[in-house]
């Protein structure tokens, strides 16, 4: 059997049943953009470590379509977990004799970059925003305060937010992909993991804010357009026109996120709770990503821990 033949079998009959629409549309990208093309016309049995470890070495070299230079190494590991995944089945199933999945060198991932906004950037966009009272941009101030990702923000709806006990319950996400039909919509599903379904204490300070939009809102959505629903990338262009508007460096709306969990951190909140937050799946991730920010923190507390030394003199 061809090797494409078995990746689209594999993905109607083990992933589209089972994965959330999500998940299917990314791997259906990864087959039919990357894998396909490269090893499509091979046989099963043609699939060895070494054909395989050539396929990564060529990925990291010339494997984005779009410039035609490398895809970065936590690309080529997804491509890898894909392909991974549809010999592992073959191999379960008797369709070929050796598993040769599990002899790939993958390339070492890098952590990426955590951008996040200082304290006097962050308070420019506060004051613009409450100044303004531009409640299309209230969704701004929730995420620099519950560290919300942007599908989580514009899926949030007004019943998902508890006025008398003041918490946020994260239940569901939206992006944007094509549906089982090929057609391109907004599509609204639960979150990715277990963890990331969540219930966050919002700080009273901003509670009173919500209480405000929420008499103001035409819509069941916390972040609208009048009425209408707001997508993804209106939302981060308007993000970005504002830090224009307020000459403040660009960077992308995730980093109002990461500046949440800095911001926390530098107020002494555990990693663990801190961790629960954000809708990690165990503090190690946190630790991992923030471990610049709780360097600071670990300063402060040893500088503190430092005033007791004994000066020249003293007794």
């Amino acid at each position: 059997m061809l090797y494409r033949d078995w990746l689209l079998k594999w993905l109607e009959n083990y992933v589209q049943p089972s994965a959330k629409q999500r998940t299917y549309t990314r791997y259906r990208e990864v087959v039919e953009q990357h894998i396909i093309p490269q090893l499509g016309e091979l046989e099963l049995s043609e699939i060895t470590p070494y054909v395989l470890q050539c396929y990564v070495t060529e990925m990291l070299k010339t494997g984005n379509l779009r410039t035609g230079k490398g895809l970065s190494s936590n690309s080529v590991n997804s491509i890898i977990t894909v392909i991974q995944s549809t010999l592992k089945t073959a191999y379960t199933l008797g369709i070929i004799n050796e598993y040769s999945g599990d002899k790939i060198k993958r390339p070492r991932s890098c952590e990426k970059n955590v951008d996040c906004f200082s304290l006097s950037e962050q308070k420019m966009i506060e004051q613009y925003i409450l100044n303004e009272e531009n409640t299309r941009l209230s969704g701004v101030l929730i995420c620099l305060y519950t560290g919300l990702r942007i599908g989580e923000l514009l899926a949030l709806e007004w019943s998902d937010i508890d006025m008398s006990k003041g918490e946020l319950r994260v239940n569901k996400t939206c992006y944007y992909g094509k549906d089982n039909n090929g057609v391109f919509r907004r599509i609204t599903d639960t979150p990715k993991t277990k963890s990331s379904i969540r219930t966050i204490p919002i700080p009273k300070q901003l509670m009173s804010y919500l209480g405000v939009a929420k008499k103001k809102s035409r819509s069941t959505y916390v972040v609208a357009n009048g009425s209408s629903l707001v997508s993804i990338r209106s939302y981060q262009r308007s993000f970005a026109l504002l830090l224009k508007k307020l000459h403040i460096q660009h960077r992308g709306f995730h980093s109002l996120r990461h500046t949440f969990a800095t911001r926390a951190l530098e107020c002494g909140m555990d990693v663990k709770t801190l961790s629960e937050i954000l809708g990690h799946k165990n503090p190690t991730i946190t630790l991992s990503r923030y471990a610049h920010s709780l360097m600071e923190h670990k300063k402060e507390m040893m500088n503190k821990l430092g005033s007791l030394f004994l000066k020249k003199g003293e007794k």
